[in-house]
Protein backbone atom coordinates (compact mmCIF):
# COMPACT_ATOMS: atom_id res chain seq x y z
CA UNK A 1 0.00 0.00 0.00
CA UNK A 2 1.02 3.62 -0.40
CA UNK A 3 1.47 4.74 3.18
CA UNK A 4 3.69 6.87 5.40
CA UNK A 5 6.29 4.09 5.63
CA UNK A 6 7.08 4.30 1.89
CA UNK A 7 9.47 7.27 2.08
CA UNK A 8 12.12 6.31 -0.47
CA UNK A 9 12.97 9.27 -2.68
CA UNK A 10 10.85 11.69 -0.62
CA UNK A 11 12.30 15.07 0.32
CA UNK A 12 11.53 17.36 3.23
CA UNK A 13 12.40 15.01 6.10
CA UNK A 14 15.86 16.41 6.67
CA UNK A 15 19.25 14.68 6.52
CA UNK A 16 20.04 11.30 8.04
CA UNK A 17 22.26 11.94 11.06
CA UNK A 18 23.91 8.74 12.35
CA UNK A 19 24.44 8.75 16.11
CA UNK A 20 28.05 8.14 17.13
CA UNK A 21 28.42 5.24 19.59
CA UNK A 22 24.66 4.77 19.57
CA UNK A 23 23.42 2.87 22.64
CA UNK A 24 21.19 -0.19 22.30
CA UNK A 25 18.41 1.56 24.23
CA UNK A 26 17.61 5.26 24.44
CA UNK A 27 15.04 4.98 27.24
CA UNK A 28 14.17 2.50 29.99
CA UNK A 29 10.79 1.63 28.42
CA UNK A 30 12.30 0.52 25.08
CA UNK A 31 13.48 -2.97 26.14
CA UNK A 32 10.05 -3.55 27.69
CA UNK A 33 8.39 -2.56 24.42
CA UNK A 34 10.70 -4.87 22.49
CA UNK A 35 9.97 -7.74 24.89
CA UNK A 36 6.23 -7.21 24.44
CA UNK A 37 6.51 -7.23 20.66
CA UNK A 38 8.64 -10.39 20.76
CA UNK A 39 6.37 -12.19 23.21
CA UNK A 40 3.17 -11.38 21.31
CA UNK A 41 4.79 -12.29 18.01
CA UNK A 42 5.46 -15.74 19.45
CA UNK A 43 1.81 -16.04 20.39
CA UNK A 44 1.02 -17.26 16.91
CA UNK A 45 -1.85 -14.87 16.26
CA UNK A 46 -0.05 -13.04 13.45
CA UNK A 47 3.00 -13.39 11.23
CA UNK A 48 5.83 -10.94 10.51
CA UNK A 49 4.19 -9.59 7.36
CA UNK A 50 0.93 -8.91 9.20
CA UNK A 51 2.99 -7.04 11.82
CA UNK A 52 4.66 -4.94 9.12
CA UNK A 53 1.28 -4.18 7.56
CA UNK A 54 -0.01 -3.01 10.94
CA UNK A 55 2.85 -0.51 11.22
CA UNK A 56 2.27 0.89 7.75
CA UNK A 57 -1.44 1.34 8.53
CA UNK A 58 -0.72 3.78 11.35
CA UNK A 59 -1.86 7.37 10.69
CA UNK A 60 0.85 9.28 8.81
CA UNK A 61 1.58 11.89 11.46
CA UNK A 62 1.72 9.24 14.19
CA UNK A 63 4.10 7.14 12.09
CA UNK A 64 6.45 10.02 11.24
CA UNK A 65 6.54 11.35 14.80
CA UNK A 66 7.25 7.95 16.35
CA UNK A 67 10.60 6.50 17.28
CA UNK A 68 11.51 2.93 16.30
CA UNK A 69 9.98 1.36 19.41
CA UNK A 70 7.05 3.76 19.66
CA UNK A 71 5.99 2.73 16.18
CA UNK A 72 6.07 -0.93 17.12
CA UNK A 73 4.17 -0.25 20.33
CA UNK A 74 1.35 1.55 18.50
CA UNK A 75 1.17 -1.18 15.85
CA UNK A 76 0.98 -4.02 18.37
CA UNK A 77 -1.83 -2.22 20.23
CA UNK A 78 -3.67 -1.96 16.90
CA UNK A 79 -3.27 -5.70 16.30
CA UNK A 80 -4.28 -6.66 19.82
CA UNK A 81 -7.50 -4.68 19.52
CA UNK A 82 -8.29 -5.90 16.00
CA UNK A 83 -7.87 -9.54 17.06
CA UNK A 84 -9.94 -9.13 20.23
CA UNK A 85 -7.03 -9.89 22.55
CA UNK A 86 -7.69 -6.62 24.37
CA UNK A 87 -10.34 -3.92 24.11
CA UNK A 88 -9.82 -0.26 23.33
CA UNK A 89 -11.06 0.58 26.83
CA UNK A 90 -8.51 -1.77 28.40
CA UNK A 91 -5.75 -0.12 26.41
CA UNK A 92 -6.91 3.32 27.50
CA UNK A 93 -7.29 2.41 31.16
CA UNK A 94 -4.22 0.16 31.38
CA UNK A 95 -5.97 -2.74 33.12
CA UNK A 96 -7.80 -5.92 32.12
CA UNK A 97 -11.59 -5.88 32.22
CA UNK A 98 -12.49 -8.96 30.13
CA UNK A 99 -11.05 -12.47 29.98
CA UNK A 100 -7.83 -12.64 27.91
CA UNK A 101 -7.91 -14.11 24.42
CA UNK A 102 -6.12 -17.38 23.68
CA UNK A 103 -2.68 -17.57 22.04
CA UNK A 104 -1.03 -20.57 20.40
CA UNK A 105 2.32 -20.30 22.21
CA UNK A 106 3.67 -18.61 25.31
CA UNK A 107 7.18 -17.15 25.28
CA UNK A 108 9.53 -18.38 28.00
CA UNK A 109 12.63 -16.44 28.98
CA UNK A 110 14.95 -19.37 28.26
CA UNK A 111 13.63 -19.58 24.68
CA UNK A 112 14.49 -16.03 23.67
CA UNK A 113 18.29 -16.20 23.06
CA UNK A 114 17.89 -19.09 20.65
CA UNK A 115 15.03 -17.40 18.82
CA UNK A 116 16.95 -14.18 18.39
CA UNK A 117 20.03 -16.07 17.21
CA UNK A 118 18.19 -18.21 14.65
CA UNK A 119 15.83 -15.57 13.25
CA UNK A 120 12.87 -16.54 11.06
CA UNK A 121 13.98 -17.91 7.68
CA UNK A 122 11.45 -17.21 4.92
CA UNK A 123 12.72 -19.65 2.28
CA UNK A 124 10.09 -22.21 1.26
CA UNK A 125 9.96 -25.00 -1.35
CA UNK A 126 7.94 -24.38 -4.50
CA UNK A 127 7.29 -26.07 -7.83
CA UNK A 128 7.00 -22.74 -9.64
CA UNK A 129 9.36 -22.41 -12.63
CA UNK A 130 12.10 -19.80 -12.31
CA UNK A 131 11.24 -16.91 -14.59
CA UNK A 132 14.51 -14.96 -14.65
CA UNK A 133 18.26 -15.50 -14.63
CA UNK A 134 21.17 -13.24 -13.61
CA UNK A 135 21.78 -10.74 -16.40
CA UNK A 136 18.12 -10.59 -17.48
CA UNK A 137 16.71 -7.11 -18.04
CA UNK A 138 13.43 -6.52 -16.26
CA UNK A 139 10.97 -3.77 -15.45
CA UNK A 140 9.04 -3.52 -12.21
CA UNK A 141 5.28 -3.38 -12.46
CA UNK A 142 3.65 -0.01 -11.78
CA UNK A 143 1.25 -1.16 -9.07
CA UNK A 144 -0.60 0.71 -6.34
CA UNK A 145 -2.11 -2.07 -4.21
CA UNK A 146 -4.48 -1.43 -1.33
CA UNK A 147 -2.74 -4.10 0.74
CA UNK A 148 0.82 -4.87 1.77
CA UNK A 149 3.66 -4.98 -0.75
CA UNK A 150 7.46 -4.89 -0.58
CA UNK A 151 7.82 -3.10 -3.92
CA UNK A 152 8.60 0.52 -2.95
CA UNK A 153 6.97 3.36 -4.85
CA UNK A 154 10.26 4.87 -6.04
CA UNK A 155 11.12 1.62 -7.83
CA UNK A 156 7.83 1.01 -9.62
CA UNK A 157 7.80 1.07 -13.40
CA UNK A 158 11.62 1.13 -13.44
CA UNK A 159 14.08 -0.88 -15.54
CA UNK A 160 16.78 -2.94 -13.86
CA UNK A 161 18.93 -6.05 -14.14
CA UNK A 162 18.73 -9.34 -12.24
CA UNK A 163 22.03 -9.80 -10.37
CA UNK A 164 21.19 -12.66 -7.98
CA UNK A 165 18.61 -15.41 -7.44
CA UNK A 166 17.65 -16.40 -3.88
CA UNK A 167 15.24 -19.28 -4.40
CA UNK A 168 11.58 -19.24 -3.42
CA UNK A 169 10.43 -17.34 -0.33
CA UNK A 170 7.23 -16.42 1.47
CA UNK A 171 5.37 -13.82 -0.61
CA UNK A 172 4.57 -10.91 1.75
CA UNK A 173 1.70 -9.57 -0.37
CA UNK A 174 -0.23 -12.77 0.38
CA UNK A 175 1.09 -13.61 3.83
CA UNK A 176 0.24 -10.20 5.28
CA UNK A 177 -3.46 -10.79 4.65
CA UNK A 178 -3.86 -14.37 5.84
CA UNK A 179 -3.95 -15.79 2.32
CA UNK A 180 -1.08 -18.21 2.85
CA UNK A 181 2.66 -18.05 2.22
CA UNK A 182 2.40 -18.54 -1.58
CA UNK A 183 6.20 -18.96 -2.12
CA UNK A 184 7.56 -16.98 -5.07
CA UNK A 185 11.00 -16.61 -6.65
CA UNK A 186 13.06 -13.84 -5.07
CA UNK A 187 15.71 -11.86 -6.96
CA UNK A 188 18.15 -9.05 -6.33
CA UNK A 189 17.58 -6.39 -8.97
CA UNK A 190 20.10 -3.61 -9.66
CA UNK A 191 18.79 -0.18 -10.65
CA UNK A 192 20.90 2.79 -11.64
CA UNK A 193 20.34 6.00 -9.70
CA UNK A 194 19.73 7.66 -13.06
CA UNK A 195 16.84 5.27 -13.71
CA UNK A 196 15.32 5.74 -10.27
CA UNK A 197 15.77 9.47 -9.73
CA UNK A 198 17.27 10.93 -12.92
CA UNK A 199 20.57 11.66 -11.16
CA UNK A 200 23.71 12.07 -13.25
CA UNK A 201 25.78 9.63 -11.21
CA UNK A 202 27.27 6.17 -11.43
CA UNK A 203 25.56 5.09 -8.21
CA UNK A 204 23.15 2.16 -8.16
CA UNK A 205 20.64 0.57 -5.79
CA UNK A 206 20.01 -3.17 -5.36
CA UNK A 207 16.56 -4.27 -4.18
CA UNK A 208 15.33 -7.78 -3.36
CA UNK A 209 12.08 -8.27 -5.28
CA UNK A 210 9.66 -11.14 -5.79
CA UNK A 211 8.85 -12.39 -9.28
CA UNK A 212 5.22 -11.11 -9.39
CA UNK A 213 6.68 -7.57 -9.20
CA UNK A 214 8.70 -8.07 -12.39
CA UNK A 215 8.19 -8.36 -16.14
CA UNK A 216 10.73 -9.07 -18.84
CA UNK A 217 12.10 -6.22 -20.91
CA UNK A 218 11.90 -6.96 -24.60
Amino acid sequence: MNGPHDMGGFTGFGPVKPEADEPVWHAAWEPRAFALVLAMGMGGRWNIDEARHARERLPALQYWRSSYYEMRHYAIVLQLIELGLITAIEEEQGRMSVAPGAVKRVAKAEMIPGILASGGPSIRPSNRPQGFQPGDKVRTRNINPQGHTRLPRYARGKAGEIVAVHGTHVFPDSNAHGRGEDPQWLYTVRFTARELWGKDTKDAVCIDLWEPYLEALA
